[in-house]
């Protein structure tokens, strides 16, 4: 039970060879989270309580390869997996949330799907298909998390992509400590442990098709992210024409479970 009363709610569904495993609370406009590529759906459960709170329904679910949920390395897309969700709900359009690549799912979806998205909130997104230029300090920290991944250390990865993911690449290592870094260790520890998916269905290109995104749109960006993303260095070639506001203010866009707020400052 939550401090207001509203009961958070366990819910699995099956779509081929998977279990997706999730949560719900509250009544309403449906507000479907989409998790960050180092998360799971824990990341949102401050935000699902304050969607709660003023009488909509929030909805987050860990995709294939995260989390609770469980896949056979079959053929699959979260395109399909993310439609198939609603249709469990019976939601018709729901706001998607989307921090990273849960935000680039979410402007696929959008792409894909018009008619069943009210709104977009994207935080410090990925855009399928979009270019990527990092600093030579930012390349340091990649390759850094490269050499990790090559030689199988999964707790050294887990720790380069910390200072990568929660820090910021160009921020002191452990500059966010507490419950936010305990909750990023496990939720993309788990994500490390569990076995490749090798079947992902490829999604089509959308940083060139962004105009066809006409939905009201909110975009965050931490400043301590990426320089493609946090100095504006990666302009859309064909501007989202719903965008509603751009903003630039948080250290790091990490909305996880603090208690407090949507970023960590």
């Amino acid at each position: 039970m939550t401090e207001t009363g509203e009961q958070r709610e366990g819910f699995a569904f099956e779509i081929g060879g998977a279990t997706l495993v999730g949560l719900e609370q509250g009544e309403g406009l449906p507000v479907v989270f989409l998790h960050a590529g180092v998360c799971d759906k824990r990341m949102w459960l401050d935000q699902m309580q304050a969607v709660s709170d003023v009488g909509w329904h929030a909805v987050a679910y860990d995709r294939r390869g995260y989390g609770e949920t469980e896949s056979q390395d079959e053929t699959f897309n979260h395109l399909e997996d993310l439609e198939a969700l609603l249709d469990a709900f019976d939601i018709h359009a729901a706001v998607f949330v989307g921090c990273s690549m849960g935000g680039g799912l979410a402007v696929d979806f959008a792409l894909a799907h018009p008619g069943r998205v009210i709104g977009l909130v994207l935080i410090g997104t990925s855009i399928t298909g979009a270019p990527w230029s990092a600093t030579a300090e930012e390349q340091a920290i990649e390759m850094a998390e490269e050499d990790a991944f090559e030689r199988g250390d999964r707790d050294m990865l887990n720790r380069v992509q910390a200072h990568e993911w929660l820090d910021g690449p160009r921020a002191k290592s452990g500059r966010v400590g507490g419950v936010a870094r305990e909750l990023f260790l496990d939720m993309n520890g788990c994500a490390l442990a569990k076995p490749t998916l090798t079947q992902e269905e490829e999604r089509p290109d959308a940083w060139s098709r962004m105009e066809g995104v006409n939905t009201p749109t909110l975009l965050l960006v931490g400043d301590e992210d990426f320089s493609p993303l946090s100095t504006g260095t990666r302009p859309c070639p064909r501007p989202c024409p719903m965008l509603l506001r751009q903003c630039w203010k948080a250290r790091r866009m990490f909305p996880a479970s603090s208690g407090r707020n949507w970023s960590v400052r």
